[in-house]
């Protein structure tokens, strides 16, 4: 989980319009919400003051981290809004079953004689589609507004069609429509009316809204105060319409906006994940070795090594200016993809807004967040770097740990935890079911865990299948032990021919780390150092996956324990035996009257558990 103080980073949040997302300690998100302004909205949840239903008072406290994108009008927040909960679902928003469309107006470029309608679904039918709009309201009045200002006709009559004797409609004669259905207006004059609605929908909106605000103005002077108020009505409406939205783009395609943001020592790339038209999340990286670096080469680095790790390449990716070399790395990605992509710097429109929203949320990771991200990578890499001077070595990436969990000696099991960079590679873990060793055994155990991993590992590299679940080595392997956890370790690799450093975690006799074990010399390590902290974690993870694996296992009757074949011993007395005795050895040395005094035993059943380990003696 990551470091993470609430009250601080409350005092950082923008008086801005935007979306926030609320993390759980499992970095899940378990709620996302806009606010007007994010820092009064979010403040809210952390006010004691503030009421909240019993529902939001339980994501209270589950909330561990929050982070959030800003935009650029209340719109954009309600859409994004919107985009990131139906993609992630989060457990305590409230969740539609159905999927929720927005409206849209569609201009039908394709025909004639265009007409203006609204519509919620957006089609490849070379129409021009422009939204989507929070208010459906808002889109209808706006399209009425539309067609009596410009004549655009109403009806759907099919305009190749047009003919003089055609009947006249209730829309000619009350000047709604010239009629291009009785040819009384020219296809070329009726198209400079279809542009000014564009021009309009396009953010043009001066003359409208001057023009409405007039006769709002004129209504009051007449004491009219019921029209004055539709005016001022249709106004809102015209603004709602006609603001610029980027959350959502018609196109539906996939694409990844990049966007740079840079002081004297800090680079921070912003990226905006685009996927069927709908931004769906976003993610910052902080970039090193960056002096007398051009925008444009930072850029063109980023690109190169975090697209050469990602399995998908979008359609697009959008970025803020030239880069050298553009159509080589187009070319490689689209080899990656296996379909064409193209790298485009965008000029002006949706895109260039796309860009510039990327930007200003980079910079304010940039002047919020740059403290966090490096003490984040002072605790991984940085805390990697201290372990290889410790134990002298260097290059370490990848490090495994081991453990082994039982109880008693009870259904024993190995874990394999995965640290690549300082972080947990969970897709790299393992489990392990102990089959060679009876009781707690743990050096005989380990040495089956390790044999069955390295010896898959080499199979896997020998063969031509492509598996790579266990043909990836360590550069470090992590005992949870001193010196004899480590023999062990040293032993199997020396059989299998493999030399790969091995560290012990040793522990005091509170079973608290006290330092490492290498090269058979114990080598404290500062408590207060990032170096042992990752080591606490790395070790705590292998004792927490090995421990869950275990009583997975066992709540799911998985395994199958040696009392499981004494007859008369069901699921409680085998649980009371359990309980009862540390180990199988005192089980095995207990004498009738013993197990007859224990919950739920009888005579009969202590009895047969007492034959039960005597009959290979007899």
């Amino acid at each position: 989980m990551r470091e993470f103080d609430i009250e601080e980073e409350l005092k950082k949040l923008p008086a801005k319009p935007g979306v926030y997302i609320m993390h759980d300690e499992n970095d899940t998100i378990i709620y996302v919400g806009k606010a007007i302004i994010l820092r009064n909205r979010v403040r809210s949840y952390f006010r004691e003051s503030t009421p909240h239903t019993v529902r939001i008072n339980q994501m209270i406290k589950r909330i561990k981290w929050f982070e959030y994108v800003v935009t650029d009008s209340d719109l954009e927040a309600f859409v994004l809004e919107n985009n990131l909960i139906k993609e992630h679902q989060p457990k305590y928003n409230t969740l539609l079953k159905d999927d929720k469309t927005y409206p849209y107006i569609k201009v039908t470029v394709n025909e004639d004689f265009p007409r203006i309608i609204s519509t919620r679904i957006v089609k490849n039918d070379k129409a021009k589609y422009y939204g989507p709009y929070v208010s459906a309201n808002a889109v209808t009045e706006t399209i009425e507004l539309l067609k009596k200002t410009y004549n655009i006709r109403s009806c759907n009559k099919v305009m190749s069609e047009a003919k003089e004797n055609f009947d006249d409609c209730l829309y000619y004669h009350i000047h709604r429509c010239d009629a291009p259905c009785k040819k009384l207006i020219s296809k070329e004059k009726y198209a400079e009316n279809v542009n000014k609605v564009i021009d309009f929908l396009n953010g043009n909106n001066k003359d409208v809204i001057n023009d409405l605000t007039n006769k709002m103005n004129d209504a009051s002077e007449e004491l009219d105060f019921e029209k004055a108020a539709e005016y001022r009505d249709l106004i809102s409406s015209v603004k709602q319409v006609a603001e610029k939205q980027k959350i959502t783009d018609t196109a539906g395609e996939d694409k990844d906006i990049i966007a740079l943001a840079r002081d004297e020592a800090s680079v921070i790339i912003q990226v905006f994940f685009v996927r069927e038209g709908k931004i769906i999340g976003r993610e910052h990286f902080y970039m090193k070795n960056t002096e007398d670096t051009s925008n444009a080469d930072i850029v063109k680095s980023f690109i190169e090594q975090f697209y050469a790790g990602t399995p998908f390449i979008p359609k697009e990716i959008i970025v803020p200016e030239p880069l050298e070399d553009q159509d080589l790395l187009e070319g490689w990605l689209s080899a990656k993809r296996e379909k064409s992509m193209k790298i485009v710097v965008p000029i002006k429109g949706k895109k260039e807004r796309l860009v510039e929203l990327a930007e200003k949320n980079a910079q304010i990771v940039l002047k919020q967040d740059i403290d966090k991200i490096k003490r984040n990578e002072q605790r991984t890499i940085g805390a990697v770097k201290e372990i290889e001077n410790l134990i002298g070595l260097s290059d370490i990436s990848r490090m495994e740990a081991y453990d082994i969990s039982n109880i008693s000696g009870f259904n024993s099991v190995g874990s394999m935890v995965v640290f690549e960079n300082g972080r947990p590679k969970k897709n790299d873990y393992r489990k392990f079911k102990i089959k060679s060793v009876d009781g707690p055994n743990d050096y005989a155990s380990m040495r089956e865990v390790l044999t069955r991993r390295f010896s898959h590992g080499l199979e896997e590299k020998k063969s031509e299948e492509g598996k790579v679940s266990f043909s990836k080595f360590p550069d470090l392997i992590l005992m949870d032990g001193g010196r004899g956890q480590v023999n062990i370790a040293e032993d199997v690799l020396l059989s299998l021919g493999l030399s790969i450093p091995v560290c012990g975690m040793v522990k005091d006799d509170n079973h608290r780390t006290r330092g490492l074990y290498y090269m058979n010399e114990e080598i404290p390590i500062s408590k207060s150092s990032e170096g042992f902290k990752l080591i606490t974690r790395i070790q705590d993870e292998a004792h927490r996956f090995a421990i869950e694996f275990h009583r997975s296992l066992r709540s799911n009757a998985q395994v199958h324990s040696i009392l499981d074949d004494i007859p008369n011993i069901g699921t409680s007395r085998r649980r009371a035996l359990m309980k009862y005795f540390e180990s199988i050895e005192e089980l095995k040395a207990a004498d009738v009257e013993t197990l007859k005094n224990i919950p739920s035993m009888d005579l009969r059943s202590a009895q047969s558990v007492y034959d039960f380990f005597r009959k290979d003696s007899n």
